[in-house]
């Protein structure tokens, strides 16, 4: 079973709304890239299943891309700082407007994850992302148990990493 397949196995034909979402942001040239459990994928040895997607499209051609995104027959809702969109699959797309992803499109590095060809957040970028999700503490403990093993996994093959993370945040980790 290829990479692609367990992904679609998992999130019964996420690859087929991820492609989708990646092509028209390509076709249209906006600065876009995912992060979240997707980056720490690429980054990390051991990929793990997400059917979460999360991604970042600079503020002033997002509705622009989300527009394109209804026209493919994704729906939409919207939060405070986000966009969430839904496919024909399990996969949940969060596109946030935080204005602490602004830079992020412009690190971001082509990558194959689960078969798939996007845009991903740096290493570094990806850490900083995992960092500030596992301290917000208004964010549900098991989402934030989530934050420190991928923040794990991430200095398992980047051990460098490690004088970027915060002393709170290191004495959380098992080495």
């Amino acid at each position: 079973m290829t990479q692609k397949q367990f992904y679609d196995w998992q999130t019964m034909g996420g690859s087929k709304d991820v492609s989708a979402l990646v092509q028209s942001l390509e076709d249209r040239e906006i600065s876009w890239c995912m992060f979240g459990g997707l980056a720490v994928n690429h980054w990390a040895e051991e990929p793990m299943a997400t059917a979460d997607v999360d991604l970042f499209i600079v503020t002033k051609q997002l509705e622009a891309a989300v527009e394109a995104f209804q026209s493919l027959g994704f729906s939409r809702e919207e939060f405070t700082h986000s966009v969430n969109l839904k496919g024909q699959s399990k996969v949940s797309i969060q596109i946030t407007t935080a204005e602490f992803y602004q830079e992020f499109p412009s690190r971001s590095v082509p990558a194959d994850v689960h078969g798939m060809l996007m845009r991903v957040a740096s290493v570094e970028d990806t850490l900083a992302q995992k960092i500030a999700a596992f301290t917000d503490s208004s964010r549900r403990p098991s989402k934030r148990q989530k934050d420190i093993a991928d923040i794990s996994r991430l200095l398992e093959l980047h051990p460098h990493l490690q004088q970027l993370i915060p002393a709170e945040v290191l004495s959380k980790l098992i080495f």
